[in-house]
């Protein structure tokens, strides 16, 4: 039987660190070693400020926060529906009255006008003593507010992500930019030599042009990157809000070793027991079923208790003042409604299949989450290796084609190809490391156990002193 994966422990011995033991559905405090933050006089920033910066300011996590609340309103409103309601009332009517008659004057009554005034106050207080549909509403209130709960779970992991990945981004874009600028260096230096040997009549003029074609590629690609670069600081900054800080880079130690346990089918059943977008899914399916019972209660008859004193004064000429009071049961049975209460309950089926069927794929989803995740973990720990020996031999590469060019052997195409070759395996290997995090978090929030300590412990391989510059503007 596969162990359920905690956030600690998972955590752990993805990221490299020591293992630690705990239970099921418990999370534990991890000791961090080094400081995980920015002085305060350092003026920059790594993940874990990024991170407190967008708790604070993320819209998104906001309205969520805000939809939560709202769902919560939920409960005290079916509530209401069984306790009583009193209610007060008052009037006051100004009445002229004009009589006219044909009876005889020895009836005693005569043709007028009268004007008078007429006032009255109530009070009423009702009571619900059986409604089927109040007491299903209250129950499914509790579904209602656990979906919203778990969705708002679900967005405090979702930031966390979006931080990481925008953070990573950010790095990724900056060594792009770092790599094209060493590269257009490299071919500047080869455009200078081919045209020394142009020069002097060791080269024809076709090396010339072919380092010059690099060249300018490289001065666009540059170009390119630095506008990519760009971007992602602004895609960064849609989280955290206008804030322009340095950012602490990916250091050069990253200790690589696979999810604990090394065991799809238990990351996969931790994710469908503890995913709260599924908790949220199964919520909204349990809500929907009770939404047939309260479509269906439409049926049953309900039992209302009413008291009431009524006071009325009238200032007319043959008038009366009355004071009356009341109390009683009504009890309504409905007879025929027409075929509402049945269209009603049966969209109320659909509704419910509907949920069962988005739970259905939210499971899917996270079953392909897990998958995608664990297996781009253990596909980046062995693209980071590969990517380093891929350096090495690029390099190699570069020096032999380096000296076929000073012999005849190879071309000044040879050389750039090569030089090419190696700048772009080294942004793979930088690339490749920042995918292990990535997928690592992402692995985490399949299973809903990223939390802060998790973030700190990929926090830790970042290099406080070596930082990625906010753009001028």
């Amino acid at each position: 039987m596969s162990k359920p994966i905690t956030a600690a422990r998972s955590a752990a011995s993805l990221f490299g660190f020591a293992r630690a033991r705990l239970f099921p559905r418990q999370v534990s405090g991890v000791v961090l070693l080094g400081a995980l933050c920015l002085l305060p006089g350092a003026q920059a920033a790594d993940l874990l400020t990024i991170y407190d910066l967008a708790t604070n300011s993320d819209p998104t996590l906001r309205e969520s926060e805000q939809t939560f609340y709202a769902a919560r309103e939920n409960k005290p409103q079916a509530q209401a529906l069984l306790l009583p309601n009193f209610s007060l009332s008052g009037n006051v009517q100004y009445n002229q009255v004009k009589t006219e008659n044909n009876y005889s004057n020895l009836s005693g009554f005569g043709a007028g006008t009268d004007t008078y005034q007429t006032s009255g106050a109530g009070a009423q207080l009702s009571q619900s003593v059986y409604n089927r549909a109040n007491w299903v509403q209250l129950s499914q209130a509790d579904n209602t507010i656990a979906q919203a709960e778990a969705q708002y779970q679900a967005a405090q992991i979702d930031l966390m992500v979006r931080t990481t990945e925008a953070y990573f981004d950010v790095l990724r874009a900056n060594d792009a930019v770092r790599v094209q600028k060493a590269l257009e260096t490299a071919n500047a230096r080869q455009l200078e030599q081919s045209q020394q040997r142009f020069d002097v009549g060791l080269v024809a003029i076709t090396d010339v042009n072919e380092s010059q074609a690099a060249y300018d590629r490289s001065r666009a690609n540059l170009i390119s990157a630095k506008n990519e670069l760009d971007n992602r600081w602004e895609a960064l900054r849609r989280i955290i809000g206008p804030v322009s800080l340095p950012l602490a880079r990916l250091g050069d130690r990253l200790p690589l070793a696979p999810p604990e346990p090394n065991d799809i089918n238990a990351w996969a059943e931790t994710a469908l027991a503890r995913n709260f977008n599924v908790i949220a899914a199964q919520q909204a399916a349990e809500s929907a079923r009770k939404g047939i019972e309260v479509e269906r209660s439409a049926y049953y008859p309900s039992v209302d208790l009413q008291a009431g004193y009524d006071i009325t004064r009238s200032g007319a000429e043959f008038g009366s003042d009355i004071d009356s009071g009341y109390v009683g049961l009504n009890l309504t049975v409905p007879i025929y409604q027409g075929g509402a209460v049945a269209s009603r309950t049966r969209q109320a089926g659909y509704n419910f299949r509907a949920a069962q069927d988005r739970l259905d794929q939210q499971r899917r989803a996270v079953i392909n989450q897990v998958n995608d995740a664990f297996r781009g973990i253990l596909s980046s720990i062995s693209d980071v290796k590969a990517r380093q020996a891929a350096i090495v031999s690029a390099r190699s590469a570069l020096e032999s084609t380096q000296a076929g060019l000073e012999v005849g052997t190879r071309t000044q195409v040879d050389v750039l190809n090569a030089q090419q070759n190696l700048f772009q395996a080294e942004f793979e290997y930088l690339s490749a490391r920042y995918d292990y995090i990535i997928n690592g978090v992402l692995l985490h929030q399949a299973t809903s156990t990223l939390n802060r300590e998790v973030l700190a412990m990929g926090n830790a391989w970042l290099n406080q002193k070596d930082l990625v510059q906010p753009p001028a503007y």
